[in-house]
């Protein structure tokens, strides 16, 4: 699954070549890309030609295009496969093309989202109330995230300790901080020497705090290289691949020496996905007596 930097470089596409431009057509070209739209594929067309694009915005891995007026907006799910992507009108149709966006402008391109999988999509919801960013009702309980200058570094740390849980387990949940998935997990983990198996009630503050600035770290080095590509599917509006995977430290290295210590890199099952740490470099907790 796309995690916060892959999602944060399509965002940053969209803004140069989708934000205000006016919607003059929409093709659903096939209805499971549009399942989360209640009221069908028509209704989402319809509703959608017309409107102008505002700055497309992002909470955590989550995506949307807030259209002029501030009511409604349209998130974009890419799930396992999806891509947005802005080509050329007279482009050939990608293979997994399940809509497109033209626009009612002279710059000769548009919009297309394309999912081999069909678990993406796009849909239409209503903005939360008073929201100065459009944002869907339907995300609202999801956290900022790190990179969002409005993230609350000592609620965060309250809630962590509050938690009673596991430290991989509350970076992953959404409702605590958002964006976090399991390869950047792994990642600052492994910056911070930390099991991801530590209970949370352990972490002290100045821990906590710098366990947030090594996840902060590892996705601002991601984003700089336009994020982490395993395969074609990830890519950018430009259907570019980030290479951040040439730079992992921990994950998807089972086997291969710590660049630290030297220690062969591990991996264990974990809750239906996969660790890597160093046994070394990040000691499991004691067992409680």
């Amino acid at each position: 699954m796309p995690e916060l930097p892959e999602v944060e470089v399509v965002r940053r596409g969209l803004e140069r070549w989708v934000a205000g431009r006016t919607v003059a057509a929409v093709e659903v070209l096939h209805p499971r890309a549009v399942r989360r739209h209640l009221a069908g594929g028509a209704d989402f067309a319809a509703r959608l030609t017309g409107q102008t694009i505002g700055a497309p915005m992002r909470r955590g891995k989550y995506l949307w295009l807030p259209l002029a007026g501030g009511e409604m907006s349209v998130l974009g799910h890419l799930g396992m496969s999806g891509q947005l992507l802005v080509q050329p009108q007279d482009a050939p149709d990608e293979k997994h093309l399940r809509i497109r966006i033209r626009f009612a402008d002279a710059a000769g391109t548009e919009l297309r989202f394309v999912d081999q999988r069909t678990f993406g999509g796009l849909s239409l919801h209503d903005s939360v109330p008073g929201s100065a960013d459009g944002l869907p009702d339907v995300i609202a309980h999801i956290a900022r995230d790190p990179l969002d200058p409005l993230f609350d570094e000592t609620a965060y740390h309250l809630a962590l300790r509050a938690k009673r849980s596991t430290v991989k387990r509350a970076l992953l949940d959404q409702s605590l901080i958002s964006g976090v998935g399991n390869i950047y997990a792994d990642e600052a983990l492994w910056r911070a020497r930390l099991h991801y198996e530590r209970p949370t009630a352990q972490l002290t503050r100045p821990r906590s705090v710098e366990l947030l600035g090594h996840v902060r770290d590892v996705m601002n080095a991601a984003l700089a290289v336009g994020g982490t590509s395993f395969d074609s599917l990830y890519v950018n509006v430009n259907g570019e691949s980030g290479y951040f995977d040439r730079s992992l430290d921990a994950y998807g290295r089972e086997d291969e020496p710590c660049r630290r210590c030297g220690t062969a890199m591990r991996r264990r099952p974990w809750m239906n996905r996969s660790s890597y740490f160093c046994p070394r470099c990040q000691r499991p907790p004691r067992a409680s007596s």
